[in-house]
Parts: structure tokens; sequence; C-alpha cells
């Protein structure tokens, strides 16, 4: 029984192991290729406020979802993000804009006690991801308001990068994808750096208030002169 016993437990053990191999497989940990952003070196140039940039509900996660042909995502099995998905968004664009505009006043919102931007962008972005087969594709809008208030300008991007197929690649795809929609964001800012001051509006003096009617009535009220006649002639010798 002894002998019979011995194979069945060194076979055991041996699936037992396998099973724990597969089970704590490494898995890599990924973040987006911010590329090589120039550091810019005007301290006063042009004042940009980043933000708020909202990302896809499905994108806040540190799964690395696959897309699959028939459009379904899967998550990643040998991959995920390294942190938060939306704040290597932020870092990226920040970065490249900056270095696009040569300014270090760019900055991410909320904007900080003082700081006066010459133009707030609102971006959206609705898509970002990629699968084996599949390029990566990014889709995104924004909006430019002037310090002023107004529209001044509306886009919607959609963008596509192919790859070599690995997770590796994928991900670099999606940096690339986030530095065009810099640098096109970049290209439909610089109009929008020589603003005119806004002119303050001169103020009006209060007009005075009008006297109630009971204090009107309450004022004595002056007759007005006649002129008085009689009947009497006057002779001049």
């Amino acid at each position: 029984m002894t002998a019979l016993r011995l194979p069945f437990i060194l076979m055991l053990a041996g699936v037992l192991g396998l099973a724990g191999c597969s089970v704590h497989q490494p898995v890599s940990l990924y973040q987006l290729d911010a590329g090589s952003p120039v550091q810019p070196a005007q301290n006063a140039g042009m004042a940009v406020l980043l933000g708020p940039v909202t990302v896809a509900d499905y994108l806040q996660r540190e799964t690395l979802l696959q897309r699959q042909p028939d459009g379904s995502l899967q998550a990643s099995t040998d991959g995920r993000w390294a942190g938060s998905l939306s704040s290597d968004i932020d870092q990226l664009l920040l970065r490249q804009v900056a270095g696009h505009l040569d300014s270090q006043r760019v900055v991410l919102a909320p904007a900080t006690l003082g700081f006066t931007p010459d133009v707030q962008v609102l971006l959206t972005i609705t898509r970002l991801d990629s699968g084996a087969k599949q390029p990566a594709i990014l889709d995104a809008q924004w909006r430019l308001i002037d310090r002023r208030g107004q529209v001044r300008d509306n886009r919607i991007i959609h963008l596509q990068e192919q790859h070599a197929g690995t997770t590796a690649a994928q991900v670099q795809a999606q940096g690339v994808l986030l530095q065009r929609l810099a640098e096109q964001l970049s290209v439909a800012l610089k109009p929008l750096a020589n603003q005119p001051p806004i002119a303050e509006v001169p103020r009006k003096p209060a007009a005075k208030p009008a006297a109630p009617a009971v204090e009107q009535e309450k004022q004595p009220k002056i007759p007005m002169a006649a002129p008085i006649r009689t009947d009497m002639e006057v002779f001049r010798f």
C-alpha cells in the first residue's frame, strides 16, 4: 500500500505546484508614455487652467482593459495600471501643453487662489482603449473658455493609432494618442494668448430717490404771485 501511495502523493504535489504557479503569475504594471515634452522656459507665458478633465467611468480603475473584436471589453490577465489612470492623463497633458506653449503658467484645476487664467480648458475623454488585434482609439471633446466666460472653441476629437499587439505596445500607443491630443489642443490655445484686457465699466452715480408723496404733501405750498389790478389812474404833469 505504501508503495502505491507514494507515486500518487508525488503527482498530487506536482499538480498543486503547477496550480500555485498559475495563480501567482507575476503581473506587469504600466504607465502612460509621456514622450519627451519640452521644458517650458517662460515664467510669464500664457495662463491656462487645464480642467476639469473628465474621464469615462470605465477607465477609472486599475484594471487594464482589452477591446475585443466584437466591441466588448475584457480585463487583461498580464498587466494593470500602476496607480490612477486619470492622474496619469492629467500629468501627461499638463507637461505636453506647457511644453508646446512654452509657459510655466499651465496649471491643473482647481486653480489656486489668485490665479487668473487667460483660458480654461474643459476636457472630456469618453474613450481610451485598445486590444491585441484592435488599434488604440481616443475619443474626446474640449471647450475653451476665455477670461470673459465666452466659449471660444468647441471641438470633438477622434484619434487612432496602430500598434504591435503586445500589452506594452498598446500602452505606448495610448500615450501617443494623448500626446497628439495635447498638440492639437495647444494649437487651438495659441490664438487666445493675446486677449485684450477687460476694461472696467465706469459706474454711473446712483440716482437720488424721489421724495415720497406723503412728504411732498407735508411741504408748505408757496402761493404764486398774481398781478394786482386797481381802478386808480395816474396823472403826470
